[in-house]
């Protein structure tokens, strides 16, 4: 409970949950930032979406289970303390609020750049604000608001992607008004399925464990959401389901419609592509307001997980009570309007001080998604080895699909680690230290108090 005698409301259900997940996961980077995936792999891609999927079938089912267990625990952080202890707690909370917040301070700046193509005249930091407070707006004003607003942006951004879907199958298997189609030779003529070797496929694994990440974000709604131990583990189902599919149909359509050389000479987005070609009017401008919305959609869930991430750590101490205060609609208005001041810096950082400086704090989020989705299988490893006993809906393979899913986690940051460039290393490094440095000023102030405490208690 808050220091002025609210708590957090348990507002959200299955539906809200599952899409805030999928707003979370599927954003700008499937629209917009597909073709770097596709460069690296090729056709192959959709082997690579397909492994990185199973993978966190697996991390988020080792999520459920915990929540499953643990009734009391208001984000994966309350999961992972009692397992892991205090640090694996302290490090996962604060890497995944600043994964957030870099992430949506980017985000701010994309969707600005987009507003731009229909008022060219305004300048970027001015459509960045508009767009910054009206997120901010949202998240203030109500839980219920805030998930009924991202519930229907994530439906509209589905919806485009399933009729994407639809539209490229047809494009793919019909010719029609001088458009011949192409059927499934693109997959293998142009270098064959793998045209840059199996290391192509993995390369393009770091892609594809960013482009999931932001699905863990069902472990931030525990507190604020109805029946968890019921309600995580059905939306980690529908979710996860639902994120694979669209992220493999629509790569199985791309890479099929166009030679996947090919992808990145194309100005526009493969999605405006097929639209334009099944006849669509409009669909620049179309496509242009559904990215738009992705990237709001996206934003409004990080500054969720982001201020909760707050709330919590105000709620147990580690930082002023001043986060924990609630409004009147039960929410966590201090903490939210804190993470949208550095949304602000951020973008003022990538506006005036270079975008160099910039891009490598981005880079670093690659780290942070495997950095996290580690601690939560380590988690579920613990959790496991604590409680023998098998929840009814998992399969008998638990907790092996997590070793699993833990291995191909740990090869993945080899490779991120020797292919990404000293720079990002270096700063993602840097941010890693100095969260660990605070927590152990932190522990060292506390152990100092405890024993100042009991010292008094004795003299008493």
């Amino acid at each position: 409970m808050s220091k002025n005698g609210k708590q957090l409301e348990r507002t959200m259900q299955s539906r809200h949950i599952m899409m805030m997940a999928l707003g979370g996961a599927i954003g700008a980077g499937l629209f917009k930032g597909s073709s770097t995936a596709i460069d690296m792999a090729g056709p192959s891609v959709i082997i690579a979406y397909l492994i990185g999927g199973i993978i966190l079938l697996f991390i988020m089912q080792g999520l459920a289970e915990m929540a499953v267990r643990n009734r009391e625990a208001r984000t994966f952080r309350d999961l992972v303390q009692p397992l892991l202890g205090n640090y694996a707690a302290y490090f996962l909370d604060w890497i995944y609020w600043k994964m957030w917040v870099l992430n949506i301070a980017a985000e701010a700046v994309v969707a600005a750049v987009f507003l731009q193509y229909w008022v060219p005249n305004i300048p970027i930091w001015v459509l960045a604000l508009i767009v910054s407070v009206v997120v901010t707006v949202v998240n203030v004003l109500s839980v219920k608001l805030f998930a009924e607003t991202e519930y229907w942006l994530a439906l509209l951004k589905i919806s485009v992607i399933v009729l994407f879907i639809l539209f490229g199958i047809i494009t793919l298997s019909v010719s029609f008004q001088g458009h011949t189609a192409p059927g499934l030779s693109n997959l293998t003529n142009h270098g064959g399925f793998f045209p840059n070797g199996m290391s192509g496929l993995v390369t393009a694994m770091l892609v594809v464990i960013y482009s999931y990440g932001g699905t863990e974000m069902i472990g931030v709604t525990l507190a604020e959401t109805k029946d968890p131990e019921k309600v995580v583990p059905k939306a980690v189902r529908g979710t996860l389901t639902r994120i694979i599919s669209f992220y493999i149909l629509p790569f199985f359509v791309i890479v099929s419609l166009i030679p996947w050389k090919q992808v990145n000479s194309v100005q526009q987005s493969p999605f405006v592509t097929v639209f334009k070609t099944v006849g669509i009017p409009y669909a620049d401008h179309i496509m242009n307001a559904v990215i738009l919305l992705a990237i709001i959609s996206s934003m409004n869930s990080g500054l969720y997980a982001a201020s909760r991430v707050l709330y919590t750590q105000a709620m147990d101490g580690r930082i002023p009570k001043l986060f924990s205060k609630l409004s009147k609609k039960h929410v966590p208005v201090y903490a939210i309007l804190a993470c949208t001041t550095s949304l602000y810096i951020g973008v003022m950082i990538s506006l005036f001080a270079g975008s160099k400086t910039f891009e490598y704090l981005m880079g670093s989020l690659g780290y942070t998604v495997l950095f996290i989705w580690i601690i939560i299988a380590l988690s579920h490893l613990k959790c496991r080895k604590n409680q023998k006993q098998q929840a009814r809906y998992y399969v008998r393979l638990f907790p092996f699909t997590t070793w699993l899913a833990l291995i191909s986690l740990f090869a993945v940051l080899v490779g991120v680690v020797l292919t990404s460039s000293i720079a990002v290393t270096s700063v993602t490094a840097g941010i890693y230290l100095f969260i660990t440095i605070t927590y152990a000023v932190f522990r060292s102030r506390s152990t100092k108090r405890l024993n100042e405490n009991v010292m008094n208690m004795q003299n008493f």
